[in-house]
């Protein structure tokens, strides 16, 4: 490969060639063993026997090692190797003797003793671990070597008792390298041997490194249009890549950031064919190059320095946005007044850069220059209070480096104000009035004065490089943490992780969801998508249904074995995601209908397929529907009923008339079809009709793979997996067990362990190299009460969770500059530990992590004191319990807990219906959840936690003539709110307003008339600023959590709530005259509350409420309403019919309550399967006999 290198408006240093004179095995010699007296510097020392000479490794000479000066405010120590030398480890000692010793410290480096840059592990943790006595060694092998002249080792803690004193030693070899030195107008040509060149494989490999944001770093191309070019472009790295002639194969990627900060970046390009491997200082990004060719084609046919100049930009570091400040004396002055040039780097959007007080003959005024959200602003106060202002139109805030200059008319004095946060970021090349501004003397004390300041270094980080949000999270950043922007991915959590839709159809079910349109995420948090289905929820099964793009009858004609006619199925999914789909799912299915005249499927003489279809993999499968693979059949060949005998298809009877082969294929490996192609229909009077149905799957493999512990020294042991950044586990246990490990993980030092380490406790324990941190849910009731109960543990760079049932989230915050990466190096441990202790005994089922499903069932088989599945009439799907409800074991079968759900019955599947009158209401007022849980949290470093996130379930049904009305509002203590209500024409608003000072989110979405007397059913699902109505996608305008939620309304809102906006409030005091059916606010479900729990302080009841059946007739008439679909499915008249036979029901009950002076109390009688549970859980409403039984009315 030839080149040139053009480099624009830059210095550049570029170096290639690389030597290094000893091996990375062997390079581990002591640095400082022949190094003179003047190579050991420090900031100051306490005496000349503590001098910096005397800081060498286990030597007792002077004072024992180096002390500063009590008085010195940023001590350092640096060692000046006299060449650029490979370091690859260094080592602390305290002072001999003494107490002084240094606990924590920053390893800095540079090539020329300024421009300091600071060694990070893992390139975040900035803080090597020191010593905790004077005489012990401590060593630390750099992940990576750093290639350097000068080491500085700054102590930013050390012992309380004593003071900073510190012995040092550095390990490495000797390094050299070629170097080159551009001016920005430089380049260096290399000339193949022959006048051009074709490659299919190249390597190319350099370091750099530059002050100037922009410029060429290399350039070759080629007379066919080839080129590659890598180029610096906003302080990030650029590589432009085109293989041919076609301009569409021209690409551009992009890595690094904050690259012009004068020190070394290593590159390394490697291609093969259209493959390239593009990596900068570690971090690797893999790509297909575009282009209609493999090769690479270059043919290109100076004043170039060999050597490299260092320029000395110093820079200072702000390190607090509230403390940090630099005092600068106040210049003389001219009679142009005052100038100020600076140049700073920030990633915050608001800080204060300057502030002065001038006094001119007129008046004092003050001038401020300050960044405000984003944008730079330039302030002049007058002392009469008036004020001129100017600022930029676009961000200043990001990886750029931005200058300033300015000359407003000004003379004598300075003062400063400090009106927004201090500046957080770097500043260099500062002039006052033209006169550079030297940091070294303000450092020493000379000139000015200083807080929070480091000098010689910009410690700026680029926190979203590389990006932990994932899949396709946008990340931003402060100075001291970055944020992922979820919304639109699909995913949540901290870094956009945890995918916001189930994982099945089945897993919509078991949470209440009835037959609809869905997104699944067949992976959960795996990096696959979600896919777009329809779930079937019929009674027996749940059946997963994902449409294609051509699934009606299209008829053929005039096709060959030569020129078939073809037709390509696009799912509106990856063949991944459809892959991840069939393999999680028990059973799949797809029908394929062949109507044909004079058209065959096989050759009558040789067998020879005349048509095919394609598998997912785009192979041809010559079997049709009903038959195993490998077998040229149709299904009238198994049923023995093919029309012509001597064919094993209806169509090779080759007959003129229409005639059909349709089935079903089931095999999974080969769903869903691709593809298909017919060749025999250009005979006269030959043609065919076909129909592909779409992909049905029912089942969810993973849901209930299960194993069951038996013996404590028993477990299942997986291979390990890579969770270095980020993981997520979630499983079902069951146990009677009081406690046991479900789940190990260890490394040299770090580990991951979650078990159940007391009845009712869960505790998550993990080290990720910053000490041991344990999140604990502690459980209100039992959890070994023999029943399922689900767990997920989740860690990643930002925080770790742990979530039990539905108890409250319990999470921690990461350390600020904490280890990113957890190391594991075992096998995962399932059901035990690796020392055979505290082994768990009991069930655990549907183990997943990051989105992989484990096969407990088929490890299980093969592993002594584990056997496959659980028992347990629970432990399948079969007549499982619905809508939220929980099964609970028996001795002799099992029952359904309701307590959760908003239906009742023995299966949880029945409505529970209340008609409204005008002024009724149900009030439900929440308690502070689990305030008598002592759910505490322990971690070795201090974090913070909280209960629970944004995130709302809502479900309700609603039958009513009246508009405008309010069906219901959620209402916090900080005036907070959420309302649904029909406006006056009838249409459906939702309407949030989560903060009190800005304006709410109205959302419409059905424009029609709700109010007609049918039912409507709606579901609402919010995550954050996402809100899903029924699929219907919608964004807040900001996301807030509520906060101390107060209560839940259905009905009419009483006066006295004056945080709702007038159209709410308005529709609030009109109330709701019709019926509701099945409502759910998250686990609350407030109908059932208000019929089993009249005397309960949580529920309050106005007005007039009568049981009644709405939803379950609706549910058996032939029209049913679903919001989102109106017009042509509209109720029949019955429900209007039934709705006023109710009223008049309800009218005449009333009159002969008065009359007869009967006094009922209301009462629900427990079922006669139920009676042998425990107190704990609530008798359920039946509602099989509600419209034969006489009415119940609750009257307050």
């Amino acid at each position: 490969l030839g080149f040139s290198c053009l480099l624009g408006n830059e210095l550049l240093c570029t170096l290639s060639n690389i030597h290094s004179f000893s091996h990375a095995d062997s390079c581990d010699g002591s640095l400082t063993s022949g190094l003179p007296a003047a190579s050991f510097q420090s900031s100051s020392h306490f005496s000349e026997s503590r001098a910096a000479y005397f800081a060498k490794l286990n030597r007792r000479d002077g004072g024992g090692g180096w002390s500063p000066q009590l008085t010195d405010k940023s001590p350092w120590f640096q060692l000046d190797l006299r060449v650029r030398m490979e370091v690859t480890a260094v080592a602390t000692q305290g002072r001999y003797g003494s107490h002084d010793w240094v606990s924590a410290y920053m390893l800095l480096y540079s090539d020329t003793g300024r421009v300091w840059k600071q060694y990070r592990h893992e390139d975040s943790v900035g803080r090597l671990v020191g010593n905790s006595n004077s005489d012990t060694v401590v060593h630390h092998k750099l992940s990576q070597s750093i290639r350097t002249r000068f080491l500085r080792f700054v102590p930013v803690e050390w012992n309380s008792s004593g003071r900073v004193g510190l012995r040092v030693e550095a390990y490495g070899c000797a390094y050299k390298s070629y170097v080159a030195d551009f001016d920005g107008r430089s380049s260096l040509l290399y000339r193949f041997n022959q006048k051009s060149m074709s490659t299919v494989k190249d390597v190319i490999s350099l370091r750099f490194k530059s002050r100037q944001a922009e410029g060429v770093l290399l350039h070759g191309e080629g007379q066919r249009g080839d080129y590659i070019t890598l180029e610096l472009h906003r302080g990030r790295l650029a590589l432009h890549l085109n293989l041919g002639e076609a301009s569409s194969g021209r690409m551009v990627v992009t890595l690094g950031s904050l690259l012009d900060d004068q020190h070394w970046h290593s590159v390394l390009i490697e291609r093969f064919n259209k493959q390239v491997n593009f990596t900068l200082d570690r971090h690797t990004q893999h790509f297909r190059a575009k282009g209609d060719g493999d090769s690479l084609d270059v043919d290109y046919e100076g004043n170039v320095t060999f050597s490299c100049s260092e320029p000395q930009l110093v820079a200072a570091t702000f390190l607090s946005s509230s403390s940090s400040f630099l005092s600068l004396p106040a210049p003389a002055p001219t009679l142009e007044g005052l100038s100020v040039r600076l140049q700073f780097r920030t990633w915050n959007p608001d800080g204060l850069l300057l502030s002065t007080r001038m006094v001119s003959e007129e008046e004092p005024c003050y001038l401020l220059l300050q960044i405000s959200s984003g944008r730079l602003r330039l302030t002049h106060h007058t002392s009469d209070l008036k004020t001129s202002e100017v600022s930029t139109g676009k961000s200043v805030i990001g990886p750029v480096l931005h200058a300033f200059s300015g000359c407003p008319v000004a003379q004598n004095g300075s003062s400063c104000i400090n009106p927004t946060m201090a500046f957080q970021g770097c500043m260099r090349l500062i002039l006052i009035n033209n006169q550079p501004t030297d940091f070294m003397l303000v450092q020493q004390g000379v000139m000015g004065s200083w807080n929070q300041l480091q000098f010689d270094i910009c410690g700026i980080q680029d926190r979203c490089l590389p990006s932990f949000c994932e899949n396709g999270g946008r990340c931003t950043q402060t100075w001291s943490s970055f944020h992922c922007d979820c919304a639109g991915t699909g995913y949540s959590g901290a870094t956009c992780h945890n995918s916001v839709y189930e994982s099945s159809c089945e897993a919509y079910r078991l949470a209440g969801s009835s037959s609809g349109d869905f997104s699944i995420d067949p992976d959960g948090s795996g990096p696959l998508g979600p896919i777009q289905v329809y779930c079937n929820m019929t009674e027996s099964k749940v059946w997963t249904v994902v449409h294609h793009n051509s699934t009606s009858q299209a008829r053929v004609r005039g096709s060959t074995l030569e020129k078939p006619y073809n037709m390509h199925f696009d799912y509106g999914a990856s063949p991944e995601q459809l892959r991840m789909l069939v393999a999680q799912s028990e059973y799949c299915q797809q029908k394929i209908t062949y109507q044909c005249r004079k058209s065959r499927l096989f050759n009558t003489w040789d067998g020879a397929p005349l048509s095919w279809w394609l598998d997912r993999s785009g192979e041809r499968r010559t079997y049709w529907g009903g038959v195993l693979p490998g077998v040229q059949q149709c299904a009238c060949s198994l049923e023995e009923n093919c029309i012509d005998l001597n064919y094993f298809c209806n169509c090779d009877a080759d007959r003129d008339s229409w005639e059909n082969d349709t089935g079903f294929l089931s095999y999974k490996e080969d769903l869903p079809v691709s593809g298909i192609a017919i060749g025999d229909t250009s005979r006269l009077n030959s043609e065919a009709v076909y129909s592909v149905g779409p992909l049905e799957c029912s089942g969810d493999k993973s849901l209930w793979n299960a194993a069951s512990f038996y013996e404590e020294a028993s477990y299942l042991h997986f291979p390990a997996f890579q969770i270095e950044f980020s993981f997520d586990i979630s499983f079902y246990f069951k146990t009677g067990s009081p406690s046991g490990v479900f789940l190990e993980n260890l490394g040299l030092q770090d580990f991951i362990i979650v078990e159940l380490s007391s009845p009712s406790s869960v505790t998550f324990s993990f080290n990720a190299g910053d000490g041991p941190v344990v999140l604990a849910v502690k459980s209100p009731v039992p959890l070994n009460d023999r029943q399922w109960h689900w767990v997920r543990a989740e860690r990643n760079v930002k925080e770790a969770s742990l979530q039990v049932d539905q108890l409250p989230l319990r999470y921690l915050d990461a350390p600020a500059d904490g280890h990113l990466r957890l190391q594991l190096n075992s096998q995962l441990f399932v059901g035990g530990t690796a020392t055979r202790q505290r082994g768990f005994l009991g069930c655990i089922r549907a183990l997943d992590v990051n989105g992989v499903s484990f096969d407990l069932d088929e490890r299980a088989k093969m592993t002594p004191g584990v056997s496959s599945g659980c028992p347990g009439h629970c432990s399948s799907s079969a007549g499982f319990c619905h809508n939220r409800g929980k099964c609970i074991e028996k001795s002799s079968g099992y029952v359904c807990d309701c307590t959760h759900s908003a239906y009742g019955g023995p299966s949880c599947k029945e409505e529970v219906s209340v008609s409204f009158e005008k002024g009724s209401s149900v009030t439900y007022t929440f308690q502070e959840p689990f305030s008598v849980m002592q759910n505490r949290t322990a971690q070795v470093s201090s974090a913070s936690s909280v209960y629970s996130k944004s995130r709302d379930n809502m479900a309700l049904s609603f039958l009513t003539t009246q508009s405008p009305a309010m069906l219901l509002t959620i209402n916090t203590f900080s005036q907070q709110y959420v309302a649904i209500i029909l406006a006056r024409n009838g249409s459906l608003q939702i309407w949030y307003r989560l903060h009190k000072e800005r304006r709410p989110s109205v959302f419409s979405p059905v424009l029609t008339n709700l109010a007609d007397g049918e039912l409507h059913r709606l579901r609402l699902h919010r995550e954050g600023k996402d809100v899903d109505q029924d699929n219907k996608k919608y964004s807040l305008s900001y996301d807030t959590e509520f906060n101390s939620m107060r209560s839940l309304t259905l009905g009419k809102v009483t006066a006295g709530n004056d945080a709702l906006d007038e159209e709410v409030a308005q529709a609030g005091s009109k109330g709701f005259v019709g019926c509701f059916s099945s409502v759910q606010y998250n686990h609350i479900a407030p109908l059932k509350a208000a019929l089993l729990n009249r005397g309960s302080s949580l529920v309050s009841i106005r007005g007039h409420l009568l049981e009644s059946n709405c939803g379950a007739l609706a549910d058996l008439s032939t029209s049913k309403s679903r919001l989102g679909v109106f017009g042509d499915e509209a109720l029949s008249s019955v429900s209007t019919v039934i709705f006023i036979t109710l009223c008049v029901v309800a009218v005449m009950a009333h009159f002969l309550y008065q009359h007869r002076q009967v006094r009922r109390t209301a009462s629900i009688q427990e079922k006669d399967h139920r009676h042998s549970l425990e107190a704990a859980y609530r008798a359920e409403l039946h509602l099989n006999n509600s419209m034969r039984d006489s009415m119940k009315e609750y009257y307050i």
